[in-house]
């Protein structure tokens, strides 16, 4: 079976379908397809058109309703009279194995959602055996209630020799309920076999875990594309992965980290985003474990993304949903350099918006309802870096003295070298 890995992106363009509703208002809607467009970017592909529609929820059939989809199909064959090829569309829900074979049916074109983007973007990035294996069963997952759809896929790309055509390779043959039937059970059994080595990882994992010695853990977590690879570079002095792109990082990372003589364990994590794939979350247990044992949790926030407040409750709801809710949290502001605002008219009497405060009034608003419990920073100016490490070194050897109160850190020797998971 192969791999569900949408490669051909890379040299395609792509149109974004999107929904206002009842739950999700025409400003909402824009910022999750600029995020949807950020994700197709990530992925390879070149967006040149969006298409929006006012519903109460999804069309069960066709996700937007008929009127709007033959309008995308218009536009579609336009295009190509123009000999401009629309690769593929991309819709920002997860569609079900229906809506997907429906609007294939109509736009006869790739048809993409949410979901599949960020499984196609995990399996560009992964490198190490863990992640491509957690990749890989967040992939046969999401497939398995969609074989029907992707037969009739193969089906029609490939023709060949019907359902009863001996043994042709897979794509050359019809849907047949038998090889559909074969092909679920394959997947079935190999979902099995890749839990059976996710968990003996974590197990070699756990060990690891035990034997990091009696130092406190420190986990930076976020959204995706916030800079905490960077800050994880510039605390550990080390090279971890970093790029202005979504989910840079897949692998968990762990550094041993010094500050004035006191060592602790500080873990790169992978990126949350909206609409998460449950599936990814799940597959992802081994490398999310780090965010459940650590000690203290450093939630790195990009101030500069207009839509940073409802970032924060994702990566909260995220983290809770984890079972890691409640620990000990500071919350870092990165990217203070690149903060903008709208200054208002003196003459302007209306209320100010989000885009008329300035950095300062933000400052002061957080630091006050936080009492203190967070620091704005710029990662890539290093500004505010040594009030950072202060303010770390203070957190964790409080934490250090209450979970190990007979170790006294000050006065031992420790090993230099860099755990790297």
């Amino acid at each position: 079976m192969k791999e569900f890995v949408i490669s051909e992106a890379q040299v395609e363009t792509a149109i974004l379908v999107g929904l206002v509703t009842q739950t999700q208002d025409e400003r909402k809607t824009m910022e999750y397809l600029d995020e949807l467009e950020f994700l197709a970017e990530t992925a390879g592909a070149t967006v040149v058109k969006r298409y929006t529609q006012k519903l109460p929820s999804a069309n069960s059939v066709t996700y937007v309703g008929k009127g709007k989809l033959e309008e995308i199909k218009e536009y579609i064959h336009r295009e190509e009279e123009e000999e401009r090829e629309i690769g593929m569309v991309i819709f920002d829900d997860e569609l079900s194995a229906k809506q997907i074979r429906n609007i294939e049916a109509e736009l006869k074109v790739k048809i993409l959602d949410r979901t599949s983007l960020i499984l196609d973007i995990f399996a560009m990035r992964a490198q190490t055996a863990n992640a491509k294996t957690q990749v890989e069963l967040a992939q046969y997952k999401y497939m398995l209630p969609r074989l029907q759809r992707l037969w009739t896929h193969l089906e029609r790309q490939g023709g060949g020799s019907g359902a009863g055509g001996g043994k042709g390779s897979v794509g050359l043959r019809g849907p047949g309920e038998t090889q559909l039937e074969m092909d679920r059970r394959i997947i079935l059994n190999r979902m099995s076999l890749l839990k059976e080595r996710l968990a003996e990882i974590d197990k070699q994992k756990m060990t690891q875990r035990k034997n990091r010695g009696r130092m406190i853990r420190v986990a930076l977590v976020g959204y995706t594309n916030v800079g905490k690879s960077t800050l994880m570079n510039l605390l550990s002095k080390s090279e971890v992965f970093a790029e202005n792109k979504l989910f840079a990082t897949l692998d968990t990372t762990v550094r041993k980290v010094i500050i004035d003589n006191l060592p602790f364990l500080l873990t790169d994590t992978v990126g949350f985003i909206r609409k998460l794939p449950t599936d990814l979350v799940d597959s992802f247990k081994s490398t999310l474990d780090e965010v459940r044992e650590a000690d203290l949790l450093i939630h790195v926030v990009d101030i500069s993304h207009p839509d940073f407040e409802e970032q924060i409750a994702v990566v909260d709801k995220t983290i809770a949903d984890l079972g890691a809710g409640g620990k000990p949290t500071m919350i870092v502001f990165n990217k203070i350099d690149a903060y903008t605002y709208i200054e208002k008219p003196e003459d302007d009497l209306t209320p100010k918006t989000k885009e008329n405060i300035t950095l300062d009034e933000l400052m002061n608003t957080w630091m006050a309802k936080l009492n203190d419990n967070c620091i704005f920073i710029s990662a890539k100016e290093k500004t505010n870096l040594e009030e950072l490490k202060e303010v770390i070194y203070n957190k964790v050897r409080e934490l250090h003295v209450q979970k190990y109160p007979y170790n006294d850190f000050l006065y031992q020797t420790y090993d230099e070298t860099d755990v790297s998971l």
